[in-house]
């Protein structure tokens, strides 16, 4: 009696572990291969590293601000027609 006690309550922890490094595998891959590319996330988890994208050099924000607003500009010009074609 005490043995088949003690072999289903070990067949239980042993499934239960094994579901829970399953599932913490499953979640490091997934972390690895995809969620590490979300800042959200990256915050909510409060990780340090940052991902080979945001290790690259960028622009300074006055720099892209300045460019974005000269773009602006330019696509808002107007467009002279002919004096018959409007």
């Amino acid at each position: 009696m005490w043995q088949n006690l003690g072999l289903t309550l070990l067949v239980i922890v042993a499934t239960l572990l094994c579901v829970l490094l399953f599932m913490v595998f499953g979640w490091y891959v997934v972390w690895q291969l995809f969620l590490s590319k979300f800042k959200f996330l990256r915050e909510l988890v409060g990780d340090a590293g940052t991902p080979q994208a945001e290790t690259q050099p960028s622009e300074p924000k006055a720099e892209r601000s300045a460019q974005t607003r000269t773009r602006n500009r330019t696509s808002r010009q107007r467009v002279s027609f002919p004096d018959g074609a409007s």
